[in-house]
């Protein structure tokens, strides 16, 4: 319990900030959809880029993204089944995206390092790229369909850079190339720019309280699916890994298991600000969802992870 509190103490900030975006929104009339497109298309490239160049590269590791990804897309593609048949007209195509993902960055990066240390949050970082190549991809592709054609949406997956920063920094590790040191300060200026926005940018999207779960029925199954679906999913590999195939070991799979606790990612909510899919839905949800993490995170990760450093 002690590890719990102390863990709720160290999230407070980030409630803070989304209390901040909000206040920006309802006061300055801070556009939500101006920030969107700075994440998606300047920080959140640089933020993968910056992890990737820092992340110890191996074959092994370099599979861990695309594992996360198989996970997130699973999840995903099993609950767009169910909300097209439940909820076709209210969003069903940003369901994926709601339960694939989560705030694996602004919510995930600070509780890896409280957890695990610098050593499990590089494997951390590593995992977590996963979910972003698939909101930059699958993801995308899946909440876009509710609006555009099979091209309109190909072309805009193409146009997203995070996709390239990952590769191109794959390949610029592998070859044992570094980012230059007077560079740094600038991409550390990035990764608080991403925890910062990207929590803000949920409360600009709520202008009101009112209705703040919005549609019951897309609130239900984005919850249950984030919530209860992914963390089972997690466990379930983690154990038929531990017990049949022996690949990877305790650390990565506490890195998974937190990936699968987060709350629904904020990135969700840029996207459905840029794509102008029931924006005000996706926000509320992702806010009850953070709500809900106050006290899910903590308890959850003093079961999952005792004896983590």
């Amino acid at each position: 319990m002690l590890a719990a509190l102390a863990l709720l103490y160290k999230l407070l900030p980030l409630y803070v900030t989304v209390g901040l975006g909000w206040l920006a929104g309802r006061y300055l009339d801070a556009s939500g959809r101006h920030v969107a497109g700075i994440m998606m298309y300047i920080v959140t490239p640089s933020v993968v880029f910056s992890g990737v160049m820092h992340a110890p590269l191996s074959a092994e590791v370099i599979l861990l993204p695309f594992l996360t990804f198989a996970l997130c897309s699973l999840t995903g593609w099993a609950h767009l089944q169910i909300a097209r048949r439940w909820f076709p007209g209210v969003g069903a195509n940003m369901i994926p995206l709601a339960v694939g993902t989560g705030n694996t960055g602004y919510f995930g990066i600070p509780v890896a390092l409280l957890l695990f240390g610098e050593q499990g949050l590089a494997i951390y970082i590593v995992c977590m790229l996963g979910t972003t190549l698939f909101e930059n991809s699958v993801g995308f592709y899946l909440a876009a369909r509710g609006r555009y054609g099979i091209r309109d949406c190909l072309l805009k997956v193409v146009r997203l850079p995070s996709l390239y920063a990952f590769f191109l920094a794959v390949g610029l590790n592998s070859a044992g190339l570094q980012i230059p040191d007077a560079f740094e300060p600038l991409f550390d200026n990035l990764r608080g720019a991403y925890s910062v926005f990207g929590m803000m940018i949920i409360g600009m999207s709520i202008l009101s309280f009112r209705g703040l779960a919005g549609d019951l029925r897309f609130t239900g199954l984005a919850l249950l699916g984030k919530f209860v679906s992914w963390p089972l999913l997690a466990l379930a590999f983690c154990a038929l890994d531990a017990r049949l195939f022996q690949v990877y070991d305790v650390a990565v799979y506490q890195a998974i298991m937190l990936i699968s606790i987060t709350p629904i990612a904020a990135n969700t909510v840029v996207i459905a600000t840029l794509l102008d899919t029931h924006p005000v839905q996706v926000a509320g949800t992702a806010l009850l969802s953070t709500l809900v993490a106050l006290l899910y995170i903590p308890l959850m990760s003093a079961w999952l992870f005792t004896g983590a450093n």
